[in-house]
């Protein structure tokens, strides 16, 4: 028998300041409030929530938010 190993994976989530218009689309489209405003721009406070669903960065009108999946 053969034991298998589950990789988890997990997001990283990189805001481009000088692209971001300040619109906070990001910020509502997110399921799991994984995004806040602070300072006029969109922070990751709660990475661990990510599922990856991507919201954020389709939903971006200026392309300023990209989610990435890192398997650990």
């Amino acid at each position: 028998m053969t034991e298998k190993t589950a990789k988890k994976k997990r997001s990283r989530i990189v805001v481009k300041r000088e692209w971001c218009k300040n619109c906070a689309i990001c910020v509502e489209f997110c399921p799991k409030d994984v995004l806040v405003m602070k300072d006029g721009f969109p922070e990751v406070v709660h990475i661990e929530n990510c599922t990856l669903c991507q919201l954020c960065e389709l939903r971006c009108p200026d392309f300023a938010i990209e989610v990435y999946e890192d398997e650990t």
